[in-house]
């Protein structure tokens, strides 16, 4: 039964961690690896204009909400102006107002975006209607223009099946237009893109199909002339589909942000004239993990908030190093209760690999091996004078800081700064270990003391291998939820009570008969 529930117990543990481990990523975009980036626009519009000295309003569209991409941050610099955001949400805009101007202004909008980590329907050809369906309001055309019009549409609707073909075909026919056809006709001397979505627009709501003009803006490296792209959604079977115009390779959806739908120019301006605008697009990247936190707490995430990233930042780097801890027991475990590796204590080891991520490895070795030899020395000659073993213990603790000490200034005299780092060896466990390896040795032998003394200096220094990967750092600080799992490891390692593996290769013979 005690069997039974220590594997029920730590099968709960396992699936609780993993379950948690699997929101994060899937859902939150918590990446696994600690190098993971992602890329960031920096997009600025500037708005240029001359106002006569009356009340000025300009109108800015703003990006909508699209799944694909996310703004984190968006800043308006606008010297005299008061700066509101529209209430409806489908046609976001800023505007910016001031009682009276005069001469050149110059009006800027930042925003910094990021690509969404989870995969999104950002790339997917149609985009789910919300509310009621859309009605297509009726042109109003007369005379040749409708007869025209008719003429297009009727021959599109032969050959299409639904909506999102019968646009196509429609576009298609605009594209293609020949001198002297009804298409050349609609559309006029050489036609703008802009004049062919105006025709095809109308063309679909004669035809009684709801559609829209959409602008996107791709974001590309380094344009300092960027320009929105155009493209038409039409409605059916409950979804906007997308239907290109004149690009010939239309940007992936992927790289374009859905910046406004719907008629109009991307900024209306009252009060002024020869207004312009440019766009600017920048890019560049950074580590995924910043992006997700921050993202995290502009949401109001409660699992971000009450993760390890909400402490301060020094209480941060403290958890860096404790969160890897578990990490290096259940190595340390598998190697004494699995493999049999014989150790001075029962954590010394990882406690020491955790004092190399400061010292480095090769140095922290050699430190430890002189701190290790001069205070067994020191032991040896108190063991002579009687001393009892509380006091004794004290005696070898002042012994091994002033040893610490000694090392700390002689490195420092060399300009080796490496060796201010010792500073950091766990004093007490320095202090137990040369006692129990004092013992070890006037009661089994040198040979049993000096083994023992390999294999913690062998295990620390696999251990401080593994707590000092990157990838074990980032998963244990930023999932700490999978050490629940360790836990559940170390819950069955608890009840194993088989063969060490030294004890096969000791006993070999007698297996084999």
């Amino acid at each position: 039964m005690k069997r039974l529930h220590v594997v029920l117990l730590a099968t709960a543990l396992s699936i609780a961690g993993l379950a948690l481990f699997a929101y994060k990523v899937a859902a939150l975009g918590f990446p696994l690896l600690p190098d993971a980036r992602i890329e960031t626009w920096r997009v600025e519009i500037q708005l240029r204009f001359v106002a006569d000295g009356r009340p000025v309003k300009a109108r800015l569209m703003l990006p909508v909400l699209d799944p694909g991409f996310t703004v984190v941050d968006q800043s308006f610099a606008s010297p005299g102006y008061g700066v509101t955001l529209s209430a409806d949400s489908s046609r976001p805009a800023a505007v910016y107002s001031i009682r009276e101007a005069r001469g050149e202004q110059v009006l800027y909008y930042r925003a910094v975006i990021h690509r969404n980590l989870a995969p999104s329907e950002a790339s997917a050809p149609s985009v789910p209607a919300t509310g009621d369906a859309p009605v297509a309001a009726v042109p109003q055309l007369g005379g040749a223009e409708l007869a025209a019009a008719k003429s297009i549409v009727e021959a599109a609707q032969r050959q299409a099946s639904d909506a999102e073909t019968l646009a196509g075909l429609i576009i298609k026919r605009l594209k293609e237009a020949r001198p002297g056809d009804e298409a050349d006709f609609l559309l006029g001397y050489q036609p703008s893109t802009a004049r062919i979505a105006q025709v095809g627009l109308m063309l679909l709501r004669l035809a009684g199909v709801p559609a829209r003009l959409v602008r996107g803006l791709p974001l590309l490296p380094e344009r300092r002339d960027a320009h929105f792209v155009r493209w038409i959604e039409v409605y059916g079977e409950g979804e906007w589909h997308t239907v290109h115009l004149l690009e010939t390779k239309p940007p992936a959806a992927r790289d374009v942000l859905t910046w406004w739908r719907g008629a109009g120019p991307i900024v209306a301006v009252t009060g002024a004239q020869d207004v312009a605008h440019s766009v600017a697009v920048s890019r560049s990247y950074e580590f995924a993990l910043e992006g997700v936190v921050r993202e995290g707490r502009r949401l109001e995430r409660k699992l971000v908030e009450f993760s390890l990233f909400g402490l301060p930042l020094q209480t941060q780097s403290v958890f860096h190093s404790l969160m890897v801890i578990p990490i290096g027991i259940l190595l340390l475990v598998i190697l004494r209760n699995v493999v049999g590796v014989k150790t001075f204590g029962t954590f010394m080891p990882v406690l020491i690999a955790l004092s190399f991520r400061q010292t480095q490895l090769a140095w922290g070795l050699v430190f430890f091996g002189i701190v290790l030899a001069a205070g067994l020395t020191v032991r040896f000659y108190f063991e002579r004078l009687r001393l009892l073993l509380v006091p004794r213990l004290a005696a070898v603790v002042i012994v091994v800081i002033l040893i610490m000490a000694a090392l700390s200034l002689v490195s420092h005299r060399l300009a080796f700064d490496r060796g201010l780092s010792i500073g950091l060896f766990p004093i007490v466990i320095l202090t137990m270990t040369i006692e129990r390896m004092t013992i070890t040795w006037e009661e089994l032998g040198a040979g049993e003391a000096l083994q023992q003394a390999a294999g913690s200096l062998a295990v620390a220094a696999l251990c401080y291998g593994v707590m000092n990967l990157p990838i074990v750092d980032h998963l244990a600080f930023v999932f700490p939820e999978l050490l629940l799992i360790v836990l559940a490891i170390l819950l069955l390692l608890g009840r194993y009570s088989g063969y060490r593996l030294v004890e096969l290769w000791r006993f070999r013979k007698a297996l084999k008969g």
